[in-house]
């Protein structure tokens, strides 16, 4: 029997507990009411200034890649190449004719010349 008053006992409340219980009030849940937002008059309104407004943050750039990489180069030329082709199409071969006529006239020596100097600033010559 002496088993069954330790487990009595133990089930009893302390009396700091008990006091505790006792004081602790019963929670309301808050119940949240929007008040209608006030029309404000016209004279009102026109003497509100508009908040100053932070200046937006600009995005940070990435760095360019310069180069073999560079794709904003090579999509700037590809525009221009097709554009200048859309522009001068009936053009084009009466170019290539006078090209060839330039090659083979007096002024094909300095062409040629020109030429070469080019290819030998080039990373890989051309021929």
């Amino acid at each position: 029997m002496a088993a069954k008053k330790k487990k009595k006992a133990s089930k009893k409340k302390s009396p700091v507990r008990a006091a505790k219980a006792k004081k602790a009030p019963a929670r309301k849940a808050k119940k949240s009411v929007k008040k209608p937002a006030k029309k404000a008059s016209k004279k009102s309104a026109k003497r509100v200034k508009p908040a100053a407004r932070k200046p937006a943050k600009k995005a940070a750039k990435k760095k360019q890649i310069v180069g073999e990489g560079d794709y904003q180069a090579s999509r700037t030329f590809l525009k221009d190449q097709s554009s200048f082709v859309k522009k001068n199409k009936s053009a084009i071969p009466a170019m290539g004719r006078e090209a060839s006529r330039a090659l083979e006239g007096p002024e094909g020596d300095a062409l040629r010349q020109a030429e070469t100097e080019a290819a030998s600033h080039a990373r890989e010559n051309l021929t």
